[in-house]
């Protein structure tokens, strides 16, 4: 490629892809407001899960960029932001050096989250290293297999913020179920963005993702699905259930930003989803903020 290389530092950032950062920080911040409501927030527990959390999903993208490369998926014409081994920004040996790193640094808040919370929570931290590596390497990666929605769904979802909030009080919160789902199906959306517009990339180097599978108006579908169920379903499930939180219907007022960010994912093509992206990352973090206000209160 004939793109300038960047610095070290700036190389490192944008692997991490902090524009989709949000999807570790939103399930977080929703499992520690349900941990407030209930008067069982601990300080360094939360935290401790945050960074774990945005730790695993900045070592997935890590290993996105390595894998992909070896397979071949990331072909001089992608839509998307610049991969940094492809690129050859990092060497392979750095970006293995770079995966190792991030594996140990994922380890220290773990470890103490596992001193907390016990046997549940190291499988969940094993499960969760195993994933993010499992999501485009090894010879079934779930990426390739069009199984990746499954894994955002539950691990970017129930998984996290039940998660957050059993770190914290040490028994289970089953809204946090239903919280989950409502991240987990925001994150799912980001991914259809993503997969949306590597469609024809990744039919060439046979990377079957339900885009390439189903085509792009089942993308289309389901992306307003998810963010529907989200911003709809899941907050009229929540007030059913929480009769003293009807506060809650309030988040349906995102059903706005929501139905215009529908309209992009029907008129935009090619590198104009990118900003698509960007937009649903950043309507995931109202969410969980507007949903921690409204649960809290």
């Amino acid at each position: 490629m004939s793109t300038e290389k960047p610095s070290l530092l700036k190389i490192l950032i944008l692997t991490a892809r902090p524009k989709t950062l949000g999807a570790s920080i939103a399930p977080v911040l929703m499992g520690i407001a349900l941990a407030v409501r209930e008067e069982r927030f601990q300080g360094f527990s939360a935290l401790c899960a945050l960074l774990g959390a945005v730790l695993i999903q900045i070592l997935t993208n890590y290993a996105n960029d390595y894998f992909d490369f070896l397979k071949g998926a990331d072909r001089e014409n992608r839509l998307g932001p610049i991969r940094a081994t492809s690129a050859g920004w990092l060497t392979q040996k750095q970006m293995q050096l770079a995966l190792i790193v991030l594996v140990f640094m994922s380890l220290i808040p773990g470890a103490y989250l596992i001193y907390r919370g016990g046997f549940p929570i190291l499988i969940i931290g094993v499960i969760s290293l195993l994933l993010a590596f499992a999501y485009t390497a090894g010879p079934f990666p779930l990426a390739y297999l069009g199984l990746g929605d499954v894994f955002v769904l539950i691990f970017f979802g129930p998984v996290a913020v039940m998660g957050t909030y059993y770190v914290q009080a040490l028994h289970i919160s089953w809204d946090g179920l239903w919280v989950g789902l409502s991240g987990g199906c925001f994150s799912v959306a980001i991914l259809t963005v993503n997969n949306y517009r590597d469609m024809e990339n990744d039919r060439i180097v046979g990377k079957r993702t339900l885009a390439v599978r189903f085509g792009g108006k089942f993308a289309q579908i389901e992306y307003g699905m998810m963010l529907c169920i989200s911003v709809v379903i899941i907050p009229l499930i929540l007030a059913l259930t929480n009769v003293e939180q009807r506060d809650i219907l309030l988040l349906m007022v995102l059903i706005i930003p929501a139905l215009f960010l529908i309209r992009s994912i029907i008129q935009l093509k090619g590198t104009e989803l990118n900003l698509l992206l960007a937009r649903t990352t950043k309507l995931l973090l109202v969410y969980s903020v507007l949903f921690s206000v409204l649960w809290i209160i």
